[in-house]
């Protein structure tokens, strides 16, 4: 999608601010000199301000959040975040982590100083359970339609079970790694309490997903799937 808009301060001609679709949320590992990794998790807002998350590979499970603003150089091809100094050159669904001075970094490591857009939707969207545990969830066996919901701007997971309202946090990482936090909610009786039941054991136990076009499902251990949701547009 080209825009058309840009920033005062940036060049006319196509750049990279005014041409690429370079919002959104862009993953990778960078390298550490003393760890195997440092898991970067950076969402870039159309208002030039950002959210990352790193974590320390192989140091606990510790997910370190900051947020800031971002500037653009003249030619509206590199961003530098504030609070940090880090620069990076916006590419067409990557972000190339450059050295201090701006530039790229080359080498054998230079394709491990890449961040890569993430492209399956998984935040945002109204995800209908449509399957627990291989047994179809139809239209009107629950008091309400049990659905999750992963919010990208805090983390946070909003649900329902079929009966009460659910919420809590989660994680993403790579290859398509996701843990929730025990989620916590009302606690309503209804007749039908299984489905919640269920749902609620699938996300403690959950720990990655798949999404194709329009279905995401949830599993363990990538054995057979948990739960089956489809986007429904709410």
């Amino acid at each position: 999608m080209k825009r058309t808009t840009s920033n005062q301060g940036a060049d006319s001609a196509h750049n990279s601010q005014n041409s690429l679709d370079w919002s959104g949320t862009y993953q990778g590992t960078l390298p550490c000199a003393d760890c195997p990794g440092i898991r970067y998790v950076l969402t870039l807002k159309e208002d030039n301000s950002y959210q990352l998350k790193t974590q320390y590979l192989e140091r606990g499970d510790s997910v370190f959040t900051e947020s800031g603003k971002f500037t653009w150089d003249k030619n509206g091809n590199q961003i530098t975040l504030a609070e940090r100094g880090e620069k990076f050159q916006v590419g067409e669904n990557q972000l190339f982590h450059l050295d201090m001075e701006g530039n790229r970094i080359t080498g054998d490591l230079a394709e491990h100083y890449i961040l890569s857009k993430t492209t399956e939707n998984i935040t945002g969207r109204y995800w209908k359970l449509i399957e627990l545990r291989g047994k179809p969830v139809a239209d009107g066996t629950t008091q309400k339609e049990p659905y999750i919901r992963l919010n990208a701007e805090d983390n946070r997971v909003e649900a329902n079970g079929g009966c009460n309202g659910m919420g809590g946090t989660y994680e993403l990482s790579d290859p398509n790694r996701i843990k929730f936090s025990q989620l916590i909610g009302t606690m309503m009786a209804c007749e039908n309490m299984e489905v919640e039941n269920g749902l609620r054991e699938v996300l403690k136990s959950t720990d990655s997903y798949h999404v194709s076009a329009d279905t995401l499902q949830l599993f363990r251990a990538r054995m057979a799937p948990l739960a089956r949701f489809v986007a429904v547009e709410k």
